[in-house]
């Protein structure tokens, strides 16, 4: 039996899902910025929001390869899986570092629901991917920390209860090596927006709730640390394997969605007389997306099958976005190309899941970086930067 027909009841229930929220839903939040709010509570229902969250706590209890069958169907049915991929990997921070008493406390609720994780702040203006080079600090006072710096390009602030925060507790010149002094924090949104936090909306290319944030003496318990105090990167780093893995499954789903799209308008589309999909310089170039996203979709299982027996897959994991990635870029310029004019139509979708895929190209993490580790890591060559 093969992976596809492996996952097909899981495929089946979420296209199921999802066509109660055709293109012309997503069109129109896309139109107006706004947040899915309806699309987020159909995933709670039906216990997506908590696929990677263990049974004891509430959750499926579903490996991280049955998360990314979930993602790739949101994103092929013509969907934003963003505000899923946002809770499944942040939660692993917490579930994979975080104390019973914290686990106990937050995991059944976002379960269930009740509370929503989305927002994961790391990014700041100066340091951009160099995240040992963020400002941010969090000084201990007594039995609390109290956070002050600037994050931006943080996603779903106003639609999230709860956000993961990392920030400096030692500073850079008290630390032997960079990676080092940086901890992790659960924040608890309802009680510091207004009070230490400052949430400053930033519109981008697409519908991705993006926010700047300014911490100014935000004041939070000790208690909401995870894990050990100042071993917040190598915690981040952890859940950058099933980031990875998540956001190329995306790439595959809306890859398809485009080579789908693409396949349909190439037969039925008429100029001169026959189909445009009878000419080569329309069909073969679909072909070629096709093929590409094909052996994306190999590497994302091997990775998510690797990371799911426990075992090392950070160039697999690497690889998988960067391969699912390009191949999605490469299918969304296809679809433009085949539609033509109609490609730059808002109503025919395709110019929204363009500009959403490109997004890909430079985050979680640029294609450069995944080069460099790729050459240092797995090659052997001098470190690039």
């Amino acid at each position: 039996m093969g992976r596809r027909e492996l996952y097909e009841e899981l495929r089946s229930a979420v296209r199921q899902l999802c066509e109660s929220f055709p293109g012309s839903y997503w069109r129109g939040l896309d139109q107006r910025k706004e947040y899915p709010e309806e699309f987020v509570r159909a995933m709670t229902r039906a216990g997506y929001l908590g696929a990677l969250i263990p049974k004891e706590y509430g959750g499926l209890g579903m490996s991280l390869t049955e998360a990314t069958v979930i993602l790739e169907e949101i994103n092929r049915s013509g969907g934003n899986a963003g505000p899923y991929h946002a809770q499944v990997y942040t939660m692993g921070t917490l579930l994979r570092h975080g104390s019973e008493n914290q686990k106990r406390t937050f995991l059944p609720k976002i379960a269930s629901g009740e509370l929503r994780l989305q927002a994961f702040a790391v990014t700041e203006p100066e340091a951009g991917t160099d995240t040992t080079g963020l400002r941010t600090t969090a000084a201990r006072r007594g039995d609390r920390y109290v956070v002050n710096g600037r994050k931006v390009y943080i996603s779903r602030v106003q639609h999230s209860d709860l956000m993961l925060l990392l920030a400096r507790t030692t500073p850079l010149d008290q630390v032997k090596k960079r990676t080092e002094g940086l901890s992790v924090f659960i924040v608890d949104l309802r009680e510091a927006i207004g009070d230490g936090l400052t949430v400053k909306p930033r519109r981008v290319m697409i519908n991705n709730n993006t926010n700047e944030l300014l911490f100014e003496d935000l004041e939070i318990p000790a208690s909401r640390l995870i894990g050990e105090e100042g071993k917040g990167f190598r915690y981040i780093m952890d859940g950058m394997n099933a980031e990875r893995i998540l956001i190329a499954a995306e790439c595959i789903g809306d890859g398809r969605w485009f080579v789908e799209r693409s396949s349909e308008r190439a037969r039925e589309r008429i100029v001169f007389g026959r189909p445009i999909g009878q000419n080569q310089g329309i069909q073969f170039p679909i072909a070629q997306a096709h093929i590409h996203v094909e052996a994306a979709d190999l590497m994302r299982f091997k990775a998510a099958e690797l990371f799911d027996r426990g075992e090392s897959c950070g160039a697999e994991a690497n690889m998988a976005k960067s391969l699912a990635a390009d191949a999605s870029w490469e299918a969304a310029n296809v679809a433009v190309q085949t539609y033509g004019g109609y490609g730059f139509d808002s109503e025919y979708d395709v110019e929204r899941k363009f500009r959403e895929t490109r997004l890909y190209q430079v985050a979680p993490i640029s294609t450069n970086l995944i080069l460099s580790y790729i050459g240092e890591h797995v090659l052997g060559m001098p470190r690039s930067f």
